[in-house]
């Protein structure tokens, strides 16, 4: 449960969305696996695995998404459709037009789709009304944006906004690689990408690399830019920074998961000590990473 990636959204602060009326809508509309002729179907799934599609812990909401899709590349029905295909000219004595190949392929689809095999995946939501963020564990915007379809179609409303800051991170990222030091509570670590802004797009990639060394200063002074950089707060929660202001390769340090194992009372304990813990720690990154950002734009939306 403990997120891997952040891609965050602003929501109103305090928004009044009690769990009772969270729980009943996402219950409205539960994971229900594919059918013999569904290619993919996603529904809402409890995150404790229990009757609950909501876990609440101090007020904050853990939300899971559950997404099964087939597995039928279209190169297989490619490949079937064309040896139908190859069958029926020659009973018919001349090749398929346009309109008799795509009703072959739709045919092969529904005869292949009950035999695919499926694939089945989770996908977290932390929802923070109070503070006024809602969170997905999720690797790219794309991934994210699923989640945000569901959510509309279930709820009434989704009043989202991007979140985007005075500063770009690209900036404030040359900035700390200059001085060889971040601001606020965080700290540089080890992993880098800097990316020429020239049609070449020349890039260079550290990794368990020190970043305080005159090569680096050297690419910055002949304009190259970060892309990526691995950044730790407060010496509890380490993760790569992006150009796009998305958070990726999310690491608790053990300190954070050895309080969750103390505060934990049983086995099923645990995950509630975990949210706790972990909406705890990002309710304090996302702030401090907003503010050395310059602070919120406020008028994003989408």
């Amino acid at each position: 449960m403990w997120f891997r990636n952040l891609q965050i959204y602003r929501l109103p602060v305090n928004w009044g969305l009690s769990f009772e009326a969270l729980n009943e809508k996402l219950a409205a509309r539960p994971f229900v696996p594919c059918g013999s002729q569904d290619m993919a179907t996603r529904g809402w799934s409890s995150p404790t695995k229990d009757d609950r599609f909501v876990l609440a812990v101090q007020g904050q909401f853990l939300l899971a998404l559950t997404v099964e899709q087939k597995l039928l590349p279209s190169s297989v029905v490619n490949e079937v459709a064309a040896d139908k295909a190859e069958q029926i000219e020659a009973q018919q004595g001349f090749k398929p037009g346009r309109k008799q190949m795509k009703e072959i392929k739709e045919a092969v689809l529904q005869e292949l789709l009950p035999r695919a095999f499926t694939r089945r995946r989770k996908v977290y939501t932390w929802i923070d009304p109070i503070g006024g963020w809602l969170v997905i564990d999720a690797s790219s915007p794309a991934r994210a944006e699923e989640v945000l379809d569901a959510l509309r179609d279930t709820l009434d409303e989704l009043p989202v906004k991007m979140v985007k800051t005075e500063l770009s991170p690209v900036s404030v990222m040359t900035g700390w690689l200059v001085a060889n030091e971040a601001t606020g509570n965080f700290t540089i670590d080890l992993d880098c990408e800097l990316r020429a802004v020239t049609d070449e797009k020349a890039a260079v990639r550290y990794v368990r690399h020190a970043l305080d060394g005159k090569d680096v200063q050297d690419h910055l002074a002949a304009g190259k830019l970060p892309t990526r950089l691995a950044l730790t707060f407060d010496d509890r929660v380490s993760f790569i920074l992006t150009e796009k202001m998305e958070i990726k390769r999310v690491a608790f340090l053990d300190v954070i998961k050895e309080e969750a194992e103390r505060q934990a009372d049983a086995v099923d304990m645990q995950m509630q000590a975990d949210f706790a813990l972990m909406s705890g720690e990002l309710g304090r990154l996302i702030p401090a990473l907003l503010e050395v950002l310059g602070g919120e734009v406020k008028d994003a939306v989408i």
